[in-house]
This record gives structure tokens, C-alpha cells and sequence, in this order.
């Protein structure tokens, strides 16, 4: 694939070598990029087009990072489905596809291209823009507490094994006195999908129910004013069940619809809070998900 804009690699014919794609729509997008959908495209400074974006990573010939962006959703949304079966798909964008090719990447990648120099920035003669580059997450910070939220998403079964419904203090979301369990019982992470106990003092603990309220009276708010677009996503869960993913200012929320919800905040870090059923939050969740971007 060659890159067809005046940001795009050098020599009109030097292959791009794809590593990985991703999706960047109202749906389904990098949460380490923002809090919603137009908070990631602005990373890239891309304008927040309805239909969004493919984000194809790869290098050139002499083994520069690129992104090339595209606008054909479809396809890179199957090339992933099949990458993530195990399948070969050779993902060869038209190249009346490309949006822009953006030097360096906005995501970590593991892997490299065989036969090329190791993965680099490209030089700055290439191109007239700072190279793209991974956020530091090894400081807690809101790309931290979101990519801690997408881990619970991923492995909610495993999460939600660790929580006894007798822990809980139940929630009235966004009430005054709203609770969550005890903070001997809270189960904290880095984002890395593993899970452990911390005790806390009660000034900790008033502080993250004081976060939990906050957060949940904040996502209420979405309900009677819709937040940007994909502050509030939908996505399949068990049964009949939806499991919804909830971003603002300082605080992720994931939850599923049958259940109970876990809160993380940028002041606590590394926590993550679970939140009881109570009388209020069912119907939240559900208000939630009537408003919330769905993958088409």
C-alpha cells in the first residue's frame, strides 16, 4: 500500500508493511486517546466524521512508523473480525481511501515488520508534523484510568467474581448518600486486568464516595443532555444483557445493565470501585443505554 498525500512516505511506490488496524468510530475507538469520540479523532487531529475512521499501522521500506488513516470503516473492521479468528486477511486499502498518513503511531506496537530496519520515526524532511506517539501510561492519569476501564469491559467475569453482593452499601446513583463497599473489600489495579486489596483511611474512603457521586450524577447528566458522541457506548454482553461503558471528566464507569457497575476515578490510583445495584442505579444503567452509540 502506498501513501498518496503529500504526509505520506517518501518514494510514491514505497510499500507500507501493515502491523495492525484499529477502528476509530463514535463506538469503537482508542479510549487511551479521549474520553469520547471527538476527544480521539482531535489527538490525531482528524475532524469527527460520522462514519469515523480505519487506523492502519505499519512501516515503510526503510522501517519508519506510519498511520495511515482511511475512510473505508468496513473494511479494517474485517480485517480485524478475521484477524481476531485467526484468519489471514490482507488488509490493502484503495488508495482513494486514504484520509492522511500520519508519521509515527498513537498505539503501542509490539510487533515489527521482518526484513526492515527496526521500527523509527521517519526523518523530518518526510514530513512537517511531530511524529504520533503512545501516551505514558506508566503514571495514572486519564489515559491510565480509561485503559483500567477497558480491562474490566474485557474481563468482567473475572472482576466481577472477586466482588460478594454483600459488600455492597447500595447505591443511589448521584444521591447524597450513596455508597459503595467498604474500602477493605475495594479491588485496585494498574490497568493490567490483575487484581488485589488495599485497606484505606477514612479520608480516602470519603474521598472516592465523594468520586463515585460525582461520577454518577455526571452520567445521569448525559441522560437529560446528551455528552459528546461516544461518551456513552453500548456493546454486547450475555443474554439479553448490554454492557455499557460510561467516560467524563476524572472518571470511567463500566457496568452491564443486569448487574452493577465499577467506577474509576484520576484521584484515586489504581482503584477500582464497585457500585451496588441499589434502588437507583437499574434504572440508570437503562436510561444510559437508550442514549448510548451502538456498533452498527
Amino acid at each position: 500500500m502506498a501513501g498518496t498525500d503529500e504526509d505520506a512516505v517518501a518514494a510514491e511506490d514505497d510499500a507500507l508493511y501493515v502491523l495492525t488496524a484499529v477502528l476509530l468510530t463514535p463506538a469503537q475507538f482508542p479510549s487511551v486517546l479521549g474520553d469520547d469520540y471527538p476527544e480521539a479523532c482531535a489527538a490525531l487531529d482528524l475532524p469527527p466524521m460520522p462514519d469515523g475512521y480505519g487506523l492502519v499501522l505499519g512501516q515503510d521500506g526503510d522501517g519508519a512508523r506510519w498511520t495511515v488513516v482511511i475512510d473505508d470503516v468496513s473494511l479494517v473492521a474485517v480485517a480485524i473480525a478475521s484477524w481476531d479468528c485467526g484468519m489471514e486477511y490482507e488488509l490493502s486499502p484503495d488508495e482513494r481511501t486514504v484520509v492522511a498518513a500520519l508519521p509515527g503511531w498513537p498505539l503501542a506496537v509490539a510487533v515489527a515488520a521482518p526484513g526492515v530496519p527496526a521500527p523509527h520515526d521517519p526523518a523530518p524532511e518526510l514530513t512537517d508534523r511531530e511524529p504520533l506517539c503512545p501516551v505514558d501510561t506508566d503514571i495514572w492519569g486519564p489515559a491510565q484510568r480509561r485503559l483500567g476501564a477497558d480491562q474490566i469491559a474485557l474481563h468482567w467475569t473475572v472482576w466481577r467474581e472477586q466482588i460478594d453482593d454483600a459488600d455492597f452499601v447500595p447505591a443511589d446513583a448521584g444521591a447524597p448518600h450513596e455508597g459503595v463497599e467498604p474500602a477493605e473489600e475495594r479491588a485496585e489495579t494498574a490497568g493490567t486486568g490483575t487484581a488485589g486489596t488495599e485497606t484505606a483511611d477514612g479520608e480516602s474512603v470519603g474521598k472516592i464516595r465523594s468520586g463515585v457521586r460525582r461520577a454518577l450524577r455526571e452520567a445521569r447528566g448525559y441522560v437529560d443532555t446528551p455528552p459528546p458522541l461516544g461518551r456513552v457506548r453500548s456493546s454486547f454482553a450475555t443474554g439479553d444483557a448490554r454492557t455499557l461503558r460510561a467516560d467524563g471528566p476524572g472518571w470511567s464507569m463500566v457496568a452491564r445493565t443486569d448487574d452493577i457497575a465499577f467506577v474509576l476515578l484520576d484521584e484515586e490510583p489504581g482503584e477500582v470501585v464497585p457500585v451496588g445495584r441499589g434502588p437507583e442505579l437499574p434504572g440508570l444503567l437503562e436510561a444510559l443505554d437508550k442514549v448510548a452509540v451502538r456498533p452498527v
